[in-house]
């Protein structure tokens, strides 16, 4: 067991259930790599193209990602600190934290952005101590040769795997959907580094008006659909309390 817990760390307290969730635009209000790429790199209209070709033309996200943080040559220090200055929580996650954390339900973060972005802002929206709790799978950040990330045009990012998403989220759900006798599974999501994630989990949870929507729709991928964590709230409490099934949840965008 002490193994396995190793290897799928959400399993080591034995729950219900498990929820998966993406960081950027899903717990907070604005994605951070966004907001870098449209206030201090290339701007919105080029992000949104470069989202448009991982929807719609089969363009690698890994390739666009880069092509989007390649764009933003502040240190890294100082983009760090104006994120924390800038980018909001959904204001219904802490409660539905708090409500994991109280009946068992670990969160496991899985991002396409970078750790010590993630970890920061969690810090400074939710506590140190909630912050802590949550697995964090995620990209990473690196100095660009013979620089230190708090140079100008000093850092690049690290990607977690070798797949065209940089970070395949679905490699890290699989082994725990793969169980014999396993928890209940969710996960939540808004955009284009959501995609691997879409058809791994039990429920899925598609941001309103975002590209996730768009892809589940043209895909036939069940999913329901939230605006804030107080709609997942609910969902999740509703399946792990035996109230309605996944299946019934699952109502996608009525």
């Amino acid at each position: 067991m002490a193994a396995l817990d190793a290897s799928l760390p959400a399993l080591r307290t034995k729950p219900k259930a498990i929820f998966f969730t993406d960081f950027d635009g899903t717990i907070t209000l604005q994605d951070s790599n966004d907001w870098l790429t449209d206030n201090l790199g290339f701007g919105v209209e080029l992000r949104r193209q470069g989202n448009k070709d991982v929807l719609h033309n089969g363009r690698p996200f890994r390739r666009a990602f880069q092509e989007m943080l390649d764009s933003v040559t502040k240190p890294f220090d100082q983009c760090l600190q104006l994120l924390l200055e800038n980018v909001k929580l959904d204001p219904a996650f802490k409660e539905f934290a708090a409500w994991c954390r109280e009946n068992n339900v670990p969160i496991v973060v899985l991002s396409g952005g970078m750790q010590p972005i993630i970890r920061a802002l969690l810090a400074h929206l939710v506590g140190e101590e909630e912050a802590a709790v949550m697995q964090i799978v995620s990209n990473d950040v690196k100095p660009r040769p013979g620089k230190s990330i708090n140079d100008e045009n000093g850092w690049d990012i690290q990607y977690h795997d070798e797949s065209p998403f940089g970070h395949d989220k679905s490699l890290q759900i699989r082994p725990y959907a793969a169980l014999q006798d396993r928890p209940v599974m969710f996960y939540a999501g808004d955009g284009v580094s959501d995609l691997s994630a879409a058809k791994e989990t039990d429920l899925l949870f598609a941001k309103a008006g975002r590209d996730l929507v768009t892809y589940c729709e043209k895909e036939n991928i069940p999913f329901t659909v939230f605006n804030d964590f107080s709609d997942i709230h609910k969902v999740v409490a509703d399946v792990v309390g035996g109230k309605i099934s996944v299946q019934q949840a699952a109502t996608g965008t009525k």
